[in-house]
């Protein structure tokens, strides 16, 4: 079998667990799965659906869950969206149309010095938008590298609950966001023509990593960085760290870091919370004051390889780190 092969089976909804935003958690023949209805259309007890089952039967620690691929009683025929005619997931099964944010408007040619905020993982999400605090209109630019849904994150809505976020830009192949971009540097110029004051760049939950340098999703991360710094804004590396990762490759400041800085060079600048001991390999760095991350993100959902702030601290202040250098380059 192609190692691309879909694993589908024909189920029912005997389940609707909850319902949010863009995202019902159901069980399908009493198995966990997820839906999502603005893409499939809406769904009921009861409903014959065909699930995708393959991450949940390679036991992927993200992927735990069925998806719901088609709902056979309510979900064909659906209409896409007016005047929407840019097709996301192109020539796939799961390709539709969708209205783009660069369409009939001109974008600015220049960032003028907007601070970009560019994540390695989806968990340091929540603690770089606290590190930002309240009061500014920021942004969340989700890029291909993790999940494509931006309606799978809870932390999104959560930080949306709490003021600290304003709009979500699902970029390429990723699908469901207020607005849809086709590439990193149309979000970015997208979001200064909107006036927003800071953008944080990041992919979606479930990290896609193959244990290599160069062959995981958080190099996302080295791509906005360099639309950004080519555009004329500012781009700010939020550091994978780490205190209590048993993999060494993750430990103090991780190969992600390492990586996303070999691409980029000295046009990204690396936060790092004052106090803690810098890499001297993290160049060029700016280590910032922290004090007070914990009362700033203690009603957050943080998370981060089952790991919370009592036991891996460092990964989360150095995420705050990166939001609140953002904060102080905004005039």
């Amino acid at each position: 079998m192609s190692p691309e092969m879909l694993t589908l089976r024909r189920g029912r909804v005997t389940a609707v667990v909850s319902r949010v935003e863009g995202l019902a958690r159901i069980e399908v023949d009493g198995v966990a799965c997820i839906a999502y209805p603005r893409l499939t259309g809406p769904v009921a007890l009861g409903d014959e659906v065909i699930v995708n089952v393959q991450a949940r039967e390679l036991e992927l620690g993200s992927g735990g869950f069925d998806v719901l691929y088609v709902n056979v009683t309510r979900g064909l025929e659906l209409e896409a969206d007016d005047g929407a005619h840019v097709m996301k997931l192109p020539y796939t099964p799961g390709q539709g149309a969708a209205v783009h944010g660069e369409e009939g408007r001109e974008l600015p040619e220049t960032l003028e010095g907007l601070p970009v905020v560019c994540c390695t993982l989806h968990s340091q999400i929540a603690p770089v938008h606290a590190g930002i605090g309240p009061g500014l209109r920021v942004a969340y630019v989700q890029l291909p590298g993790g999940a494509l849904p931006v309606s799978l994150s809870d932390s999104l809505r959560t930080l949306r609950e709490r003021d600290l976020l304003e709009v979500t830009v699902a970029v390429g192949a990723c699908v469901d966001g207020d607005v849809q971009c086709v590439s990193a540097a149309s979000a970015l110029l997208w979001c200064k023509a909107e006036g927003l004051d800071i953008v944080v760049c990041g992919i979606g939950p479930g990290i896609v990593g193959t244990g290599s340098s160069f062959g995981h999703g958080g190099l996302a991360a080295a791509g906005a960085a360099n639309a950004a710094s080519a555009l004329g804004g500012e781009p700010l590396l939020a550091v994978r760290a780490s205190q209590a990762d048993a993999r060494e490759r993750h430990r103090g400041a991780s190969h992600h870091a390492r990586d996303v800085l070999r691409l980029c060079g000295d046009r990204v600048v690396a936060a790092w919370p004052r106090g803690s001991a810098t890499p001297g390999w993290l160049r060029p760095v700016e280590e910032v004051d922290v004090e007070g991350w914990e009362s700033a993100c203690a009603d957050l959902p943080l998370s981060h390889m089952g790991r919370g702030p009592e036991e891996d601290g460092l990964f989360f202040a150095a995420a705050f780190a990166a939001g609140r250098l953002a904060r102080s380059r905004v005039g």
